[in-house]
């Protein structure tokens, strides 16, 4: 293992601490360019410029190593839409956290594919488990007040879970091609339709 170490401060002149993000940041490359099914450790490692045990340094296995990457793309997904929650009435809210959960999505789908894809990950995970719920907790606070506390099968979150459902549905859609495959035909069917679709929800 220290042999790795060393590998990797005279590879690339790491500082103590640089490994672990050095690897999650080559493995949003690899998922990036070659998507999930063809992820590989091995690539990964050689993209960071480690060998390729390194790094079970600090993720144990490609599963640790995807799950790290899910949490750190759900922490940017829910800064994303706290951002977007800017002052105004509910409906505006809504609608602005909307936008930025389908330009996430749109912006950087292989992450998103990923923070859902759960028989690749450990939801059992600490750091994946609160940055997820902090990003529902942003959605259940603009849908149904500051004050909302989301409790696991608590039926008073069906509000937030039916924006949640709608926006994310929607996401999926225009991944997929269903608002058309050309170069930016997706963000203009958000911008279009989004909210139209929105207003359609009795919450």
């Amino acid at each position: 293992m220290n042999h790795d170490l060393n590998s990797v401060k005279k590879a690339r002149g790491y500082h103590h601490g640089d490994l672990r993000a050095a690897v999650i940041a080559a493995a949003e490359e690899v998922i990036g360019e070659r998507g999930l099914d063809r992820f590989s450790l091995r690539e990964t490692a050689r993209r960071a410029g480690v060998s390729p045990a390194a790094p079970a340094y600090h993720f144990g296995d490609a599963r640790g190593l995807l799950t790290a990457l899910a949490a750190d793309a759900f922490r940017r997904f829910g800064d994303a839409l706290a951002a977007a929650d800017r002052d105004g009435d509910r409906t505006a809210r809504i609608r602005a956290q909307g936008m930025a959960y389908v330009g996430f999505a749109l912006a950087h789908p292989a992450k998103f594919d990923l923070m859902w894809r759960y028989a690749l990950i450990d939801r059992e995970d600490a750091d994946y488990g609160a940055a997820a719920a902090r990003a529902f907790a942003v959605i259940d606070k603009a849908v149904r007040g500051e004050e909302a506390i989301a409790r696991q099968g608590d039926i008073a979150v069906a509000p937030s879970i039916a924006c949640w459902s709608m926006v994310h549905g929607f996401a999926r859609l225009a991944l997929d091609g269903a608002f058309g495959t050309n170069e930016g035909a997706a963000e203009r069917a958000a911008e279009a339709l989004l909210p139209a679709v929105l207003r359609h929800l009795d919450v």
